[in-house]
């Protein structure tokens, strides 16, 4: 696993969508081979949707040729809800790139059978032969997507029970009001961002520190999900200083010193 250190999140999120625009662009993908990229929602990657769409518009970076999959989706609210996440992708990204409509897949919350859904959601993304790039961020326990503590490391696309605390965190997004967040949400599983040819997650804020400390310091455990990308041949976490926060001095040493030259890489495009 790599981790690259950044000194705040605007450049954590420039240098990340630097990176996929590179992966994009090198690609070469056609209609008939197209790039296909994991995106999240959340707070996370807002910086990077932002400087994706910068680059389109300057012309840069084109979506005509990218499919998407989306990690999850709220159970039980409509598509065009403000915190829908149908509604939150195409707010800081879908509305405002070339990327055609049939190419988004975003998982159906309001499915008659939830499990059939969540089984197509799979199968597609079969169907395109995997995900190139996973694009990921985390919450403060760790979870990947909608992968509490106690998700099985290998699970796929399912219905998943929110826990409390995922629940006290998404409500600022609900007017503060717990009884208006979702309980229930469909996410891709652990295994399925495993299978991803790549995957790159962004983390920021010294409340995620622990997660990090977790991922890069421990070892391989189910309770902090985020720590399953020690078993991927290509992962990187990429986050600014306040994340590392409780990792030892020696280990954010290490990692500067062995990414310096990665992080000067993708600083513009």
């Amino acid at each position: 696993m790599r981790l690259l250190i950044h000194d705040n999140y605007d450049q954590a999120s420039k240098w990340t969508a630097n990176y996929i625009a590179h992966k994009i662009q090198k690609s070469h993908s056609t209609p008939e081979n197209p790039f296909i990229l994991g995106l999240p929602t959340g707070s996370s990657p807002v910086g990077i949707y932002k400087s994706l769409v910068e680059m389109n518009k300057r012309g840069i970076l084109s979506f005509n040729n990218v499919v998407t999959f989306n990690m999850d989706e709220y159970v039980g609210i409509p598509e065009d809800h403000p915190e829908s996440y149908h509604a939150f992708m195409r707010k800081h990204l879908f509305d405002h790139i070339d990327i055609p409509e049939e190419n988004i897949n975003i998982l159906n919350g309001n499915a008659e059978d939830l499990n059939a859904e969540c089984n197509r959601f799979e199968e597609k993304i079969k169907s395109y032969g995997g995900i190139e790039l996973f694009l990921g961020g985390i919450g403060a326990d760790g979870h990947l997507a909608f992968n509490e503590p106690g998700s099985s490391l290998s699970s796929r696309t399912r219905v998943k029970t929110l826990a409390t605390d995922t629940i006290i965190a998404n409500s600022r997004f609900f007017g503060n009001d717990m009884e208006k967040v979702p309980k229930t949400a469909l996410t891709v599983g652990v295994g399925t961002i495993l299978d991803a040819r790549e995957i790159v997650v962004i983390v920021s804020g010294y409340a995620k520190a622990n997660a990090v400390y977790h991922a890069i310091e421990r070892g391989v455990n189910h309770m902090w999900t985020i720590s399953a990308l020690q078993l991927h041949s290509k992962s990187m976490v990429v986050c600014d200083e306040d994340a590392v926060s409780e990792l030892r001095y020696s280990t954010v040493k290490y990692f500067k010193d062995i990414e310096s030259e990665n992080i000067k890489k993708h600083k513009d495009l």
